[in-house]
């Protein structure tokens, strides 16, 4: 597999979505990830309204594993049904992410923008 490089977000148009929004960029072929899987990543996050990253792998310089179950609920939604080697991009509303502004996290309130690179399902 030929990993990708760190993905570049388009500054958004228009209103922040009410729901989820997935967007395969480059559809995978390998092994499918479900809710129950233990996903290993690269991904970058912006803020919708900002356009600032505010967190990625790639500024770290490694991938990142976890159970998606214990991930935000936009993830635990959005990466079901990718497949290794794919990227997608998941345009995640405050209530499937930090929740509402005020409820302790920096991020809450915010809709957030996630380029994911589905490396290995576990």
């Amino acid at each position: 597999m030929t990993e990708l490089s760190k993905p570049e977000i388009d500054f958004p148009t228009g209103p922040a979505p009410e729901s989820l929004e997935i967007e395969d960029v480059v559809v995978g072929a390998g092994a499918e990830a479900t809710a129950a899987s233990t996903v290993e990543v690269h991904y970058l996050g912006v803020g919708f309204e900002s356009g600032e990253e505010f967190d990625s792998s790639w500024g770290r310089g490694e991938s990142i594993t976890f159970p998606l179950r214990n991930l935000i609920k936009g993830w635990q939604v959005g990466i079901p049904g990718m497949k290794t080697g794919g990227r997608r991009k998941l345009t995640v509303p405050p209530h499937l992410a930090y929740g509402p502004a005020g409820s302790g996290h920096p991020l809450s309130g915010q809709t957030l923008i996630f380029v994911i690179d589905l490396l290995d399902v576990k």
